[in-house]
C-alpha cells in the first residue's frame, strides 16, 4: 500500500486484529497490503474503511469485517500457489488478502453488479483472481480439485458439491446456520470419504441463496 495516511490506519487496524488474537503472520501482512479504502466512496472512507466492522456495498451484501477476513483465512492455512475457490466474491476483499497471500483464487459472485465491480477494483490493483457470476453451491467443478475452499456468506448446510471439490487434506472453511448467527466451521478432507469437521464459534453473514442470481 503507498499511500502514507491509509498505511497508517491499517497499520492500527493490524495491530487490532493481533490483540483479538490473530496470530498467522503471513494473514497479518496481507492485510496491512491490502487497499480496503479504495472499495469506499470517498465520503465513507476515512472514517470507516479501516474499522474492524462490516459495511454495506449494495444489493443487501456488505464488505466483510476485516477480523473475520483475518480469521477464515488464518484457519485455511494459505501456502503461496494453494489453488482457493471463494464462495461469494462481494466486494472483494477477502479475494484481494487471498492474492496477497499468494493464493491463485477462483471466485463465484450471484450479484451481476458486485460482480462486475470486484471484478474492476481486483484487475485495478493487479489482483489476477478468476471470477465467475452463478450459483455458489455448485462450486467450480471444472477447476477441482481445489486446496481450500472459503465460504464468505451464511450457509444453512454444508454443500456436498464443495466438499468433493477439495483435494486430499484441502480445507472448507464455511460458517453455517440458518439463523441470524452461524457456526464457523473448518472441514478437512482426510481420505475419498471421511472428514473432519471443527467448530470455531459464532460469527454473523448474510445468506448463502441457492439458485438465485441477478
Amino acid at each position: 500500500m503507498k499511500d502514507t495516511k491509509y498505511k497508517g490506519l491499517c497499520a492500527k487496524l493490524v495491530a487490532h486484529l493481533t490483540e483479538k488474537g490473530i496470530k498467522d503472520q503471513k494473514v497479518l501482512k496481507a492485510i496491512s497490503s491490502t487497499p480496503r479504502h479504495l472499495l469506499f466512496d470517498l465520503v465513507f472512507r476515512d472514517k470507516f474503511a479501516y474499522q474492524d466492522i462490516a459495511f454495506p456495498i449494495g444489493e443487501n451484501q456488505t464488505i466483510s469485517q476485516p477480523y473475520t477476513v483475518a480469521f477464515q483465512s488464518e484457519l485455511l492455512n494459505v501456502k503461496r500457489g494453494d489453488k482457493i475457490l471463494e464462495i461469494g466474491t462481494g466486494s472483494g476483499y477477502q479475494t484481494a488478502v487471498l492474492c496477497e497471500l499468494g493464493a491463485k483464487v477462483f471466485s463465484i459472485e450471484r450479484h451481476k453488479s458486485l460482480f462486475q465491480s470486484a471484478k474492476l477494483f481486483l484487475n485495478q490493483n493487479n489482483y489476477r483472481a478468476q471470477l465467475f457470476f452463478g450459483d455458489g453451491f455448485l462450486g467450480k467443478k471444472v477447476f477441482a480439485p481445489f486446496d481450500s475452499v472459503i465460504v464468505t456468506c451464511g450457509a444453512p448446510y454444508v454443500p456436498d458439491e464443495l466438499k468433493d471439490q477439495l483435494k486430499l487434506g484441502g480445507r472448507l472453511v464455511i460458517p453455517v446456520g440458518d439463523g441470524d448467527v452461524q457456526q464457523m466451521t473448518l472441514i478437512q478432507r482426510l481420505n475419498n470419504s471421511d472428514y473432519k469437521e471443527t467448530k470455531y464459534g459464532e460469527f454473523k453473514f448474510v445468506p448463502m441463496l441457492k439458485n438465485i442470481n441477478n
